[in-house]
């Protein structure tokens, strides 16, 4: 049975079923406190959002969103099925993402592609489907299963917030990759994604204990992610955490750019 995480009661039960599986799970939760769901629109407007943002500043990626959202009215997978690309790429959107928000918007009227579906299956073979459609890695398909589907077992073993927090937490002498990732939660089953909600406010916290990051901030949307919160895409960069006010994720900054490094999506 796939667990929802659909309201805060929801992420607080998980929780405490999580430190019911995992009693090492209580001091992270002691020094991390509860933490607040994180929730953003789902179906193909919540993953076109992720999608624009990938590769860009919050600043640039919420331009262009901006952009996208007063020139379509509403912005949906049909007004990208039918828009020009060249119109798209006038409002801010790179090749790249024209490509991958067709090929998602043609799937979708063609009815190969659910996006809503994907919330009751299997979280591996949820992540799998996304991962399959061009232009969608695995940063960009956890995100979506966590805060557009609400998937409570999602897990993005790749996310560098996480690892670095796990490496802390659980007291190991390295911060493990992606794979090593996986059996550290295998004990965490079904509910993963609970498991990073708290991993990711854990390091929120011992970041600010240590003066990286600063006060949090206040959400731009109604409709965002309800408070700030650290989601770093893979990267062998190392550098400072950019704390953001965002209607996504915040990501790790590298000292060498502005922006975060992506590889895939």
């Amino acid at each position: 049975m796939t667990e929802h995480l659909d309201s805060q009661a929801d992420l607080d039960d998980a929780i405490r079923a999580l430190v019911r599986l995992d009693p090492r799970l209580q001091q992270v939760l002691d020094v991390a406190g509860t933490p607040s769901l994180r929730r953003r629109e789902p179906g193909f407007t919540g993953l076109a959002h992720i999608v624009t943002g990938q590769q860009l500043s919050t600043a640039s990626a919420g331009a262009i969103w901006g952009r996208l959202q007063v020139a379509f009215d509403p912005f949906d997978a049909e007004a990208v099925r039918r828009a020009r690309a060249d119109r798209l790429g006038r409002l801010g959107l790179s090749a790249a993402k024209i490509k991958t928000l067709k090929h998602i918007a043609r799937e979708l009227a063609a009815e190969r592609l659910n996006l809503d579906v994907l919330a009751n299956e299997d979280a591996d073979a949820a992540h799998n489907t996304l991962t399959a459609l061009p232009g969608i890695g695995p940063w960009t398909a956890d995100v979506y299963l966590l805060f557009c589907l609400g998937h409570g077992d999602a897990w993005p073993a790749g996310d560098v917030a996480i690892q670095e927090a796990i490496k802390v937490g659980l007291g190991l002498a390295a911060r493990p990759n992606a794979k090593q990732m996986m059996p550290i939660a295998e004990c965490w089953r079904p509910l993963r994604g609970a498991a990073a909600h708290l991993w990711w406010t854990y390091y929120r916290a011992f970041k600010k204990r240590e003066g990286v990051l600063g006060a949090e901030a206040t959400p731009t949307k109604a409709n965002a992610v309800s408070n700030n919160v650290v989601v770093a895409k893979p990267s062998s960069s190392r550098g400072k955490i950019a704390a953001r006010s965002s209607p996504g994720p915040a990501r790790i900054r590298p000292k060498s750019a502005k922006t975060s490094p992506r590889s895939k999506s």
